[in-house]
């Protein structure tokens, strides 16, 4: 299947766009629409994520090997809690770094290493989950060199443990600025040729299609598994927008789901955009919800691009730090402040006679953020086995400005 660039200058193999990140151009590459299925969708989570992925995989060199792609990105569930009959939790934290980045992440890298064929620099910005997912998914992969970079105090203990836990191919720069300033030098990186050429550089980032394609999956599992009661709607918490434009996606693969809104925090650019039609992104501020802590949001040109009436696509909300505080001590179980997020953001929903069926994702395990959750529910956390581990390890990141020079000195 061929894809495009958002912004008109590149048509190319979906293959060569994972293999690349980013288009020549700089847009970021899209799938075409393709016809709504309407067969059939039996089976469980791998088999039902494989129907839905065949289709953007026909004729590409990947084609012949997916099966064996989605069998080993996806050895765990994500398994929806329902909480009562209409409300429920869409668990996305089961891989092995308790976030839903693990999905994409695990997806990618089993499609790049069938098609490397030179050594490759996979060069990822994080806010927090992406840089610890792709750094597992990517480990002691030979040919391959990790560089993370994320913004020095702007992300959980725990995140930043994990981030620097993982040494060998992996190497993790603390940068001295914000998410959207690690953002920014990666999208700079990618714009230079000789970069781009020299370390053989590809995107780990949710500008990536080989990390936005695989997460229509969970979104067609809990959907699908729901469908018996009919169709469900889903609250994401969101901050670069791409876990959502995935469900957008899947939704229009003709998935039963109806409505799909955005849940952010104080950083309410999106929010913002949806209510108003204008996008202005502005520099991030920090929250509680330190991941989706993001000013300007890559995927809305993925949005503004197939989405042009953003108002018919999607609804938004935004919450403050306060009201994730309350919604976490109210909670019924101990849930991250992103999930907080988007319970928030149901709750006025439901205030204001929402009565449909809602899964609210659950995009990182608690016990990431144990020194925001467990003064407020005043107790413990449990940490998972595969958090644990990570945990144990010892753990290291070099600080970095927040300039190309410095992260082509990185680089070397």
């Amino acid at each position: 299947m061929n894809v495009f660039s958002t912004r008109g200058g590149s048509t190319v193999s979906l293959s060569e766009a994972i293999a690349s990140g980013i288009a020549p151009d700089g847009g970021l590459y899209m799938p075409p629409l393709l016809e709504t299925h309407v067969g059939e969708w039996g089976g469980d989570y791998r088999t039902r994520a494989l129907t839905l992925l065949r289709p953007f995989f026909e004729n590409e060199v990947l084609e012949a090997q997916l099966g064996n792609i989605v069998s080993e990105a996806f050895n765990f569930d994500a398994p929806t809690k329902w909480l009562s009959d209409d409300t429920g939790l869409l668990e996305l934290f089961h891989g092995p770094t308790a976030a839903f980045k693990d999905f994409g992440a695990r997806f990618l890298a089993a499609c790049l290493s069938r098609l490397q064929t030179r050594d490759t620099t996979v060069l990822v910005a994080t806010s927090g989950d992406t840089g610890a997912a792709v750094a597992s998914a990517f480990h002691r992969r030979p040919g391959v060199r990790v560089v993370i970079l994320y913004p020095d105090g702007r992300v959980s203990p725990r995140q930043a443990h994990q981030l620097g836990a993982f040494g060998d191919n992996v190497s993790a720069f603390r940068v001295q600025g914000s998410f959207d300033d690690c953002q920014r030098m990666v999208k700079e990186a990618f714009a230079s040729r000789g970069l781009t050429q020299q370390y053989n550089l590809t995107s780990a980032n949710s500008i990536s299609l080989g990390r936005l394609l695989p997460q229509m999956t969970y979104y067609a599992h809990a959907s699908l598994s729901a469908a018996k009661e009919g169709s469900v709607s889903f609250i994401i918490p969101t901050g670069n927008l791409g876990n959502a434009f995935a469900a957008l996606l899947a939704r229009e693969r003709g998935l039963p789901i109806e409505n799909i809104v955005l849940a952010t925090n104080a950083n309410r650019v999106l929010a913002d955009y949806v209510t108003t039609g204008i996008y202005e992104p502005k520099p991030s501020v920090t929250t509680l919800a330190n991941a989706m802590d993001v000013g300007a949001p890559s995927n809305v040109e993925r949005l503004r691009h197939r989405f042009p009436d953003v108002a018919g696509a999607v609804s938004a909300d935004w919450v403050d730090d306060e009201t994730i505080r309350k919604t976490i001590r109210e909670a019924p179980e101990p849930i991250c402040p992103h999930t907080a997020c988007g319970l928030a953001v149901l709750k006025r929903l439901r205030d204001r006679g929402d009565k449909r069926r809602y899964l609210v994702a659950a995009t990182a395990h608690p016990a990431k953020f144990d020194s925001i959750v467990e003064p407020l529910i005043g107790r413990g956390v449990p940490v998972p086995p595969a958090l644990a581990e990570l945990l144990s390890r010892p753990s290291s990141a070099e600080p970095l400005e927040p300039s190309l020079s410095a992260l082509a000195g990185a680089l070397t």
